[in-house]
Parts: structure tokens; C-alpha cells; sequence
């Protein structure tokens, strides 16, 4: 299997990740079978990967179109509260990180240079290219998706206009084999950095490739109403800052809109 091959080529720059692969050619979700298999000392590092995801998914609920063939579909099981350095912090960062892994790798594989958007988003200009999902699993473990789109059809047509593909943006094919493996290793150097307490570096790293997490208008839905307001950084632990008018808002979750 091709897929095997290369991670066992690519051993020693995985470092704990990995340390069991799993590929399916379809499942229902790559995250649901981490999830299953996650809870022990020996799962910490499994990386599931699948070609075809039937009820793949992201934030909130949101669907993740899936086909056989036409994108990466990967879950791996970390756990970043086993930290000696603020476990909270690190678990608050998981996200981040692995969107500055997801970018890194990207352009180890490709050379195609790609941005993040907070929370958990890979864009090419205003069009999504991979996305992140990370899930608690049996403490202290957390199941880390991600989906990148290799083919045009990895999307449908009519997501055409706020989605693409790596093949798109470089006009050729891309080995997804070698995508896989950039990105574990990126995400393997990066989730280090997090279990060592190298916070700033994650952080000036994401704050480096996010050019919307600053001047950009947004909205968002509390509890009580839509508030609109402009970004303006994030914080030293991943929250969102936006100001409105002359106070800061600090946001940790929910659904954001970009204008």
C-alpha cells in the first residue's frame, strides 16, 4: 500500500504520530473510528486515514463532502493535556497548531502558499481548501481531523465560488501520498512544540498566516443577539479579538461570518 510505504519511509520525522495507521478505502468518518479506538496509552498517535468519508463532517455540524479518490481524509488521536507546561493552554491551541501544520505542510508538498482563518480554516484567497475538526475522545485524548481538498472534485460545483483544490490553484496533479506525509510530519514538529510549552512560536506562526485575523469585518451570534464588529488579533490563547467601537470582544467559539 502505497500510503504505508511512505509513512514507514517518513518514520523518523513523525515522531510519535503514527505509531499506528490505519486506511480504509470508505468509512462513514475517519474521526468516528479514531474516536472508537481512542483511550489508550498505545492509540496515542494512531492516524486513520480513508479514501472515501459517507458522513464525513466539520464544526458545528456542517457536512464535509467526501468522494473516493478526490481529497485527504485523515484523523489522528493527541493528546495535548499531557503537557507539563498549561495543559489548559495547550488544549486551547490544538486547533491553531494544526492549522500552521496544515499550511507548512501544504507547502512543503506543493509549494503552494495557503493562509489560515480562525478557527479552524485553510484558504487560497476567500476560497477553502482544508478544514480541522478536533473531538474529545477518552481523556486525555482528542481526535484531530482535517480534510484537505486535492481534486476539483473534492467540492460540488456549487461550492465552486467558496471552495477549491490543490489541483486547481497549481494547474497539475498532486500526489496525495505525499501531501499525507508533509502534513503528519509538520503536524508532528508542531505538536511538539505544543507539548514542550513553545506557545509563541505556534502562535507568531499562525499570527504570521492569518492576514483576516486583523482589519477583517465579521459577525457572530451570542445568546442574545448578532454583534458586528472588526478583527483584531487573537490572543495568547487562541480566542478571537474583535473590536467593537472602543471595547474588545473576546470570542472562543461559535459560528463567525466573514464579510
Amino acid at each position: 500500500m502505497p500510503y504505508l510505504t511512505a509513512i514507514e519511509r517518513a518514520r523518523a520525522r513523525l515522531g510519535r504520530l503514527a505509531s499506528t495507521f490505519v486506511f480504509l478505502p470508505t468509512t462513514g468518518s475517519t474521526n468516528d473510528v479514531a474516536l472508537s479506538r481512542a483511550g489508550s496509552d498505545a492509540s496515542h498517535g494512531l492516524v486513520v486515514v480513508a479514501d472515501e468519508q459517507t458522513a464525513g463532517r466539520g464544526r458545528r455540524g456542517h457536512t464535509w463532502f467526501s468522494p473516493p479518490g478526490a481529497g485527504l481524509y485523515v484523523s489522528v488521536v493527541v493528546a495535548p493535556s499531557t503537557t507539563n507546561i498549561d495543559p489548559a493552554r495547550a488544549t486551547a491551541l490544538l486547533t491553531l497548531t494544526a492549522g500552521v501544520a496544515l499550511v507548512e505542510g501544504i507547502a512543503a508538498a506543493t509549494g503552494l502558499e495557503v493562509d489560515v482563518k480562525w478557527p479552524n480554516d485553510v484558504y487560497v484567497a476567500r476560497r477553502k481548501i482544508a478544514g480541522i475538526l478536533a473531538e474529545g475522545a477518552a481523556a486525555p485524548q482528542v481526535v484531530l481531523g482535517y480534510g484537505i481538498n486535492i481534486a476539483p472534485s473534492a467540492y460540488p460545483p456549487a461550492l465552486r465560488d467558496r471552495a477549491t483544490s490543490l489541483e486547481s490553484e497549481l494547474g497539475r496533479e498532486v500526489d496525495r501520498v505525499h501531501v499525507l506525509v508533509e502534513t503528519l510530519a509538520a503536524l508532528a514538529r508542531r505538536y511538539d512544540d505544543l507539548l514542550a510549552g513553545r506557545f509563541d512560536a505556534i502562535l507568531d506562526a499562525w499570527r504570521a498566516r492569518a492576514p483576516a485575523a486583523s482589519g477583517a469585518r465579521v459577525t457572530w451570534t451570542t445568546n442574545a443577539e448578532v454583534l458586528s464588529g472588526t478583527t483584531a488579533g487573537i490572543d495568547d490563547h487562541g480566542a478571537l479579538l474583535v473590536r467593537i467601537d472602543d471595547r474588545i470582544e473576546r470570542i472562543i467559539g461559535g459560528e463567525v461570518a466573514w464579510l
